[in-house]
């Protein structure tokens, strides 16, 4: 049975999994993972949708470089604001569509970290952008992206056992 670094059994991430018989070293100080993630948190609030604001984070795959940033709004140059009230009709790009087409297509297995479940379009451009890993804080109202990840062999993190550590 695999033992987990940072406690989350989800959490497949090859910096994250011991060795079998290893015995699990204490918690002491906040995981990478939650690092990023908050920094998707913190971008979220950026955001200028009006129904749900959302940040991604890009990462390579040792967690040591922040290829790319993003959160859901309109196009550059165009009004900050939502075309229309319409869920899922509002206009906006999508805050992993806004932080994958500024990372490096060259660089493969990257690591993404999203405050919520991208949608299924979202979920097809992760497949296609060379990512091993999609760590999510919540869920998104349509739970179709994470099946279509996990159909596509990304490996999709619900990230939330540390949330309320470290503040």
């Amino acid at each position: 049975m695999s033992v987990f670094k940072d406690g989350v059994s989800a959490n497949s991430h090859f910096l994250n999994v011991l060795p079998d018989g290893t015995a699990a070293p204490p918690v002491d100080r906040i995981p990478l993972y939650e690092v990023y993630m908050r920094m998707a948190e913190e971008l979220a609030k950026r955001s200028t949708c009006a129904r749900l604001q959302v940040g991604t984070v890009v990462t390579d795959q040792v967690l040591e470089n922040v290829l790319a940033i993003g959160y859901n709004g309109n196009a550059r140059g165009l009004p900050n604001r939502c075309d229309s009230a319409v869920p899922g009709s509002c206009g906006c790009i999508h805050s992993e569509m806004n932080a994958l087409v500024k990372a490096p297509g060259s660089v493969r297995d990257k690591v993404v970290f999203v405050s919520a479940s991208p949608c299924v379009m979202c979920a097809k451009l992760i497949i296609n952008s060379g990512v091993t890993h999609a760590f999510y804080r919540k869920a998104y109202r349509d739970p179709s992206g994470i099946e279509v990840l996990q159909q596509g062999g990304i490996v999709p993190v619900l990230y939330d056992r540390w949330v309320r550590e470290w503040r």
